[in-house]
């Protein structure tokens, strides 16, 4: 029995999707290898968001080739598909992009019969359905991240994603049911939806993210249902109140950001002000009380002037959000913001990145100190020292209990805990037995 090595690279979809090529592969007779030195296949699914992303991916598949010259090599994901003339440059055995992942095991049958190279990298069109492909499957998680949306139609001035993966499409809500379903049934307690733009979830069939949330919450076993990124322009006060509505939803938003200048914002091609984006937060706190908004916000964007990023930071300050990930502006091949003039010098973008973590890191620090004396319930997963048992609140709240005050594990169940004291990561409380949630 041959065995295969995944190996993944970028976002949550990525993760979700490198699940799914393990469904179909083990179905197909294949099994899971421990280490790539071993493996008699190794798949590298890419990401493609940086330059630095591909740097890693092809270090990564040059090692493995190195160090298992005899393995069979698969390249699959948004690299090749956005940049297909530089991955067949890796010469890997099989080459594959975004669109064609379903197909992986049929493509390496094939090459064991027939030892030829491939490449299959096929292009999106306008009117693609969505790819079906789920997974129920998710041994080592307490939560299990489910695709339901993909593509992208903005064409932020700085991303080559909508090249990668075409346009947007929906996972329809009778699969989603389906797969949600039989994961409450493997025991996982809390699922996290995700996309490519996860907020135009439904558009094409006239439908929308809170009927995708409705129907998670209504599948017995399930106790959280969680969003992954949104982008800010398409939450609307209807689907708050809906959200609201169901007592398994997690209110946590990660609201991506990218700059709280607003000429950055346009030179961005951002579909949003800084006045929109803090009038949704403010709505999103009247809805939910107890909620954490977290972001990303990019520092170095091409023609971003002392005056802008000054702009930005008292913005992000202003929001007082949970957490920020800050992250520097990367050129990328093929954007419109790789041609613009006034490109940011690599110390600019360091000093800049520094100066918006230190507002991350209050921000967080403060978000963390207002937790200290509620009662929340926490699922608790795989302890991760010997000195605490750790989960999550449902907005996401990091917390730790001391083991010395509950010795057996706590794995995938969820009790209430009063919060205590805070640090600048984590929060720490002690288990209100009264309050156990079964």
């Amino acid at each position: 029995m041959l065995k295969v090595f995944y190996i993944t690279f970028g976002c949550k979809v990525n993760s979700y999707e490198t699940e799914c090529i393990k469904s179909i592969m083990k179905k197909e007779g294949f099994e899971k290898a421990s280490e790539y030195k071993t493996a008699d296949i190794v798949i590298l699914n890419s990401c493609t968001v940086t330059a630095s992303g591909d740097s890693r991916m092809i270090s990564a598949f040059n090692k493995i080739k190195r160090e298992n010259p005899n393995a069979i090599t698969v390249i699959t994901g948004c690299y090749p598909q956005a940049f297909p003339e530089d991955a067949k440059k890796l010469k890997a055995d099989i080459i594959t992009g975004t669109k064609n992942k379903h197909q992986i095991p049929e493509m390496i049958l094939e090459f064991l019969t027939n030892q030829k190279n491939a490449v299959k990298i096929d292009s999106y069109n306008k009117n693609d359905l969505y790819d079906n492909m789920t997974c129920c499957e998710f041994p080592d998680n307490t939560r299990a991240f489910i695709k339901i949306q993909d593509g992208c139609n903005c064409f932020c001035s700085y991303c080559i994603i909508p090249y990668a993966r075409g346009r947007c499409r929906s996972k329809s809500i009778d699969v989603l049911k389906k797969e949600v379903t039989k994961i409450a049934e493997n025991g996982i307690k809390e699922i996290v939806l995700a996309g490519i733009n996860l907020a135009f979830y439904g558009k094409e069939y006239n439908f929308t993210l809170a009927d995708a949330v409705e129907i998670c919450c209504s599948i017995d076993k399930i106790e959280r249902v969680r969003l992954g990124s949104l982008e800010p322009e398409m939450i609307t006060d209807e689907q708050l109140q809906r959200f609201a509505m169901q007592e398994k939803f997690c209110p946590q938003f990660h609201l991506s950001l990218q700059s709280g200048c607003n000429r950055t914002l346009k030179a961005m091609n951002r579909k949003y002000t800084a006045e929109e984006y803090a009038k949704l937060v403010q709505r999103i706190r009247n809805v939910f009380p107890i909620c954490n908004i977290t972001t990303d916000i990019m520092v170095g964007f091409p023609q971003e002037t002392d005056e802008d990023f000054n702009e930005s930071l008292k913005f992000a300050e202003s929001i007082n959000f949970g957490k920020i990930h800050v992250f520097r502006y990367s050129r990328r091949k093929g954007t419109v913001a790789d041609k613009m003039n006034g490109q940011i010098s690599e110390n600019i973008k360091s000093y800049r990145w520094h100066k918006m973590n230190e507002t991350a890191s209050e921000s967080q620090k403060n978000f963390l100190k207002s937790r200290i004396g509620m009662t929340l319930p926490v699922l608790f997963e795989r302890e991760k020292d010997t000195d605490f048992h750790n989960g999550y609140t449902p907005d996401y709240t990091y917390v730790k209990i001391p083991e010395k005050n509950f010795k057996k594990s706590l794995r995938n169940s969820i009790f209430y805990v009063k919060i205590i004291s805070s640090t600048s990561d984590f929060c720490i409380g002690e288990i209100v037995d009264k309050q156990t949630i079964k």
